[in-house]
């Protein structure tokens, strides 16, 4: 609805109060100016009848009637008055403007029939005689009770109309003027009310976009003094309040952002109020778009809503796991609690999620770990000490056999210094990764790659495999030097294991947008693409009774990738059957 200002409010009222007024005060003085004018004229008129009576009295007496119209005449032309006499019957004796004889009997004017019955009659007509309006004004004259005739005096009115009108206009004019005048002066009152008022609307306004510091002067009433005072003073603390909720919502947002564990909060119908970044990652919803919309359109998983249907209705604080199947068998622990206002009411729920998918992974690990390193140690141990039992019960006493099984028992004694050495070697790349205790230098990639050949190139000859390194003496990287080529020699390693006789093993290296990339090519065996995910776990095996009888540990790749996560990196391997494997590891700039 369109609204008016306000002196659109104010303004007809006034000039319609005024006016009313003007017209009623115009309308009651033309009145009274009129109602004065006649009853003085009504009042002379019937001086002059009185006065015409005395002589009149004596004529009659003595029936002079024709002396009667000459009198009335005269003294019609001394006062400017018509004169009529008239007889209880009507009939006319005397008149100052016509002959008696032709007129007609006045017994039904107004006047004189009024003037019979109550002594004294007045009319205001127009004269068919004379043809102007008039005021009649008849008085009888009675002796001993009998009327002898009636006097009639009248005047004309036009003179009084005259007079009447100029006063009209000269009231009207007047009037008009005064109107004009406090219309104008109404104008100017009104803006001096509305002005202070624009004013403070204009203060509203900016308290309305946020600009609190803005501050009114007002001068002029009291009451308006009053109010600007009271806007400035308001202004004043709404300012210092929302600068103090500004700050603790962002000390709160801060500290919600913050949080590794998702947090939701949902009004008492199930409605979003509230998340942070870490819940908005887990569901896939802005904060923004979130609030207000029902956390079934939030969330799209049964467990989770149904745990949050739970926290709504429950009075005590509970918790529990579900999992995201959508996000990769994502682990949720879940807390859930009431969510009450200042008072003490309920007004909704604090849902938390904390992610422990990777702790209950990490316990998976450190469970698979436990039961691989028991077996790896439990089956060369069990060897050692079968044989040496077998020695104590006197198998000793047979040089043949006792040789052969203390080969064995060194074999086996080797498998397991072999075990223990990639063990501590994992633990102290982890241990320097973690405490950034790992030194870097900036180091020639193909300086390292030949001592890690050297390394490597007996092992390979006894197959007769030929090692050949394709890397640019310019290529260099910031690394550490024996970790990444530890990291090598496992590869190389590996690859001269699964290799056939007489084939050939390359190790490349070169540089790209992201940094140096080592890769190790073999014409081995080659890897089935199911074991291809966990090939770098520890002690995982593709082929476990072959890699033991080669004297592996389980644990050469394993170390090669916390070596290259350690440098930041990673490690990739690409492998069909019967056509060889590449392993590569990929260090970034630093």
């Amino acid at each position: 609805m369109k609204h008016r200002r306000l002196i659109w409010h104010i303004y007809p009222y006034f000039a319609g109060i005024t006016l009313f007024s003007l017209i009623a005060v115009t309308w009651y003085t033309v009145g009274s100016l009129r109602d004065f004018y006649m009853e003085r004229l009504e009042d002379s008129l019937e001086a002059r009848a009185r006065l015409v009576q005395d002589h009149l009295a004596e004529l009659l007496r003595k029936g002079r009637n024709d002396e009667i119209d000459e009198y009335c005449k005269r003294m019609g032309r001394e006062t400017a008055t018509r004169i009529t006499v008239s007889l209880p019957s009507g009939e006319v004796i005397g008149d100052s403007d016509e002959m008696p004889s032709r007129m007609k009997s006045h017994a039904d004017r107004p006047e004189i029939v009024t003037a019979l019955k109550s002594g004294r009659g007045v009319s205001q007509r127009r004269s068919p005689t004379l043809g102007r309006n008039m005021m009649y004004l008849a008085i009888p004259m009675a002796r001993e009770g009998h009327v002898l005739c009636v006097v009639r005096t009248s005047v004309a009115t036009s003179a009084i109309e005259d007079a009447l009108r100029l006063a009209y206009w000269r009231i009207l004019i007047g009037a008009a003027v005064v109107t004009a005048v406090a219309l104008i002066a109404g104008v100017v009152v009104s803006r001096r009310i509305s002005r202070p008022l624009q004013e403070m609307r204009y203060g509203a306004m900016q308290y309305a976009v946020g600009n609190l510091e803005h501050r009114l002067y007002v001068a002029g009433a009291e009451e308006l003094c009053g109010l600007a005072e009271s806007l400035n003073i308001m202004a004043g603390q709404l300012d210092d309040r929302i600068r103090t909720i500004v700050r603790q919502r962002n000390e709160q947002d801060a500290v919600l952002s913050s949080m590794v564990e998702a947090v939701v909060a949902v009004d008492s119908d199930g409605r979003v109020i509230g998340m942070n970044k870490a819940a908005s990652k887990i569901t896939g919803a802005e904060a923004e778009q979130a609030h207000g919309r029902t956390i079934q359109e939030v969330i799209r998983n049964a467990d989770l809503q149904t745990f949050v249907a739970r926290a709504l209705s429950d009075q005590e604080p509970f918790e529990g796991e579900i999992v995201l199947r959508d996000k990769g068998d994502m682990i949720l622990q879940v807390h859930g609690t009431v969510l009450r206002d200042a008072e003490g009411t309920k007004i909704g729920a604090l849902v938390v999620l904390n992610d422990v998918t990777r702790l209950r992974r990490l316990e998976s690990v450190r469970r698979d770990f436990v039961a691989n390193v028991s077996h790896e140690l439990k089956t060369p141990i069990t060897c050692i000490k079968g044989f040496v039992e077998t020695l104590q019960e006197g198998a000793a006493k047979d040089p043949e056999s006792a040789e052969r099984f203390l080969k064995i028992i060194a074999k086996q004694a080797n498998r397991l210094q072999a075990i223990i050495e990639d063990l501590l070697c994992l633990s102290w790349v982890e241990a320097g990764a973690d405490r950034a205790r790992i030194e870097f230098e900036e180091t020639s990639i193909a300086d390292m790659l030949g001592e890690a050949a050297d390394l490597c190139r007996p092992k390979a000859e006894e197959k007769k495999i030929s090692l050949e390194i394709e890397c640019s003496s310019d290529v260099t990287a910031r690394m550490n030097t024996p970790l990444i080529e530890q990291a090598v020699v496992n590869l190389v390693d590996n690859a001269t294991k699964y290799s056939s006789s007489g084939g050939k093993v390359r190790i490349l290296a070169e540089k790209d947008d992201s940094g140096v990339i080592i890769c190790v090519i073999d014409q081995g065996c080659g890897i089935e693409k199911e074991h291809l995910p966990r090939l770098f776990e520890r002690f995982y095996r593709v082929d476990k009774a072959r890699s033991r009888d080669m004297g592996g540990t389980g644990l050469g790749l394993a170390i090669v990738k916390h070596i290259a996560d350690a440098h930041g990196g990673s490690v990739s391997v690409e492998s069909r059957p019967g056509k060889g494997s590449k392993f590569s590891i990929h260090l970034p700039r630093r």
